[in-house]
């Protein structure tokens, strides 16, 4: 990666209308969808869905998490239209490090997706800057579900780059004293079921460790 220039757009407002100014990306995400930003997305999930999928470029490699049934027809739909192929990230336990199970940096069992996102779209960027000669292998969006994406052996510096991020106030646990505070920014429905869950596992570990 030493002398690469990477530009990575993280929009808020995809869609129709703040797509972000790049005609020929080299990969586009979609990662978990929820309720937000209705005024400007619409609701429900399935307009936001609509929007979201707004980043789709032809013949762009794109990728998803798994999403409820209406929000994934959608994009879906959006990705035909665009002719853009489309895959499902792999879970996280399908990858096959060479050094044991992969380890995340952030907590939560949600963040398990956004993992495997991340390196779906690290693979196939440093696929395309290799291979720049060759077409990126396409996908038909014909049948009733999105197809998989392929898992595979994550490279160290991958490996190392989900270890040790950090994100600050996202499902961060901070010791002062005799006190502990638990921080996260959730603010839709989905996102604050994830954060009880990431909190009530924390808090078990927390006492466990007071003893």
């Amino acid at each position: 990666m030493c002398g690469q220039n990477v530009k990575m757009w993280c929009s808020l407002l995809h869609g129709l209308w703040y797509t972000p100014p790049i005609r020929k990306p080299w990969v586009c995400g979609v990662s978990s969808l929820g309720i937000d930003h209705t005024q400007i997305l619409g609701d429900p999930i399935e307009e936001i869905a609509w929007h979201k999928g707004g980043i789709f470029k032809p013949e762009v490699p794109a990728f998803t998490v798994r999403q409820p049934e209406g929000s994934m027809a959608v994009l879906k739909q959006r990705a035909s239209e665009m002719e853009c192929p489309l895959w499902v990230c792999p879970e996280l336990e399908d990858y096959q490090p060479d050094c044991g199970p992969l380890q995340l940096g952030l907590a939560g069992q949600h963040q398990r997706s956004n993992a495997s996102l991340a390196l779906q779209l690290s693979h196939t960027w440093l696929q395309r800057r290799r291979l720049q000669d060759q077409n990126f292998p396409s996908t038909t969006l014909e049948g009733p579900v999105v197809p998989l994406a392929t898992p595979f052996t994550p490279s160290p510096i991958m490996t190392k780059g989900l270890a040790d991020t950090v994100w600050a106030g996202r499902t961060q646990t901070l010791k002062n004293g005799e006190v502990t505070y638990f921080l996260d920014g959730a603010h839709t429905r989905r996102s604050m079921q994830a954060c009880v869950s990431w909190f009530q596992e924390a808090a078990v570990r927390c006492e466990r460790s007071a003893r």
